[in-house]
């Protein structure tokens, strides 16, 4: 079994909820066995005595006494973690400008369907990946590492690019070039790009264009259940282009916000990427 995060917080429930469990069927009764024989065998007891050993009775093992106060805490964190949201951090600048190397983002784990922790399998179907969502799945190369970026070819999409230039089904992504990047922080590396401004059917975002890069031209149709992810610094990412599409039971969930920020080429808290929604 993979110790990932998810594996752990659910050995955690189980081992506190098994010993929480445990004290309260059996080890509870037997301390109020030995409370009644010890009382009712004693009439001689003082009520000093008597309360002694009232509290002999409540006193749980401290091993039981972490276990009952832990198990209620884990278990909502897994909750939270497996079904509702769950925060990642950015390690690299492949989605560059629209998220940086040191941004702490928060994913949407419902947006795709409800799954078990661990396991992954899906339990319930809530909805489906949009063109141009942001999403975290799991790296089909290597499951155990998590992955984001933009959903560009849904099921059945004929993905072509082209000279830098993205074509869905035939059609160019119309883009608007807004000049050079103005890189700072740990977006320096990027300094000289272009940046664009390209229309995903609708869904606008940035994205970077590296010109000194060499050009990579492919043509792909993208399967059932399966979708083709882009980073958005287009000549600096690992993404389908290279290794194929995502399959949907990866899917881990949708990025929605920005909740910190640390800028390790500065050394500080870039304070105005906080709160900033992910489109």
């Amino acid at each position: 079994m993979h110790l990932d995060f998810p594996t752990i917080m659910v050995l955690a429930v189980l081992i506190t909820g098994a010993i929480w469990a445990f004290d309260v069927w059996v080890w509870a009764p037997k301390r109020r066995q030995h409370f009644d024989a010890v009382v009712g065998g004693n009439a001689n007891l003082t009520e000093e005595q008597i309360e002694i050993e009232k509290e002999r009775v409540h006193k749980e093992p401290v091993l039981v006494e972490y276990s009952r106060s832990l198990f209620p805490v884990i278990l909502i964190v897994l909750i939270l973690r497996s079904f509702l949201i769950e925060p990642f951090r950015i390690p690299s600048g492949s989605m560059m400008p629209t998220l940086l190397d040191g941004d702490f983002i928060l994913v949407n784990k419902f947006t795709y369907g409800i799954r078990l922790p661990v396991i992954n399998k899906k339990i319930i179907g809530v909805g489906k990946p949009d063109r141009g969502d942001v999403a975290v799945f799991r790296y089909p190369k290597d499951p155990s590492v998590d992955y984001i970026k933009r959903i560009i070819g849904l099921p059945g999409d004929r993905v072509t690019y082209r000279s830098k230039q993205l074509y869905i089904n035939g059609e160019p992504m119309h883009r608007v070039d807004f000049g050079v990047y103005e890189a700072s922080g740990t977006g320096i590396t990027m300094a000289g790009a272009q940046m664009f401004e390209e229309d995903l059917s609708g869904v606008k975002h940035n994205l970077l264009i590296d010109n000194n890069r060499p050009i990579v031209n492919m043509d792909y149709t993208v399967g059932e259940n399966e979708y083709f992810v882009m980073g958005d610094n287009r000549d600096n990412s690992n993404d389908s282009r290279f290794w194929g599409t995502v399959p949907e039971a990866n899917l881990v969930g949708r990025a929605f916000m920005i909740w910190m920020n640390w800028d390790s080429a500065n050394g500080s808290v870039t304070w105005s990427r906080i709160g900033q929604s992910i489109d």
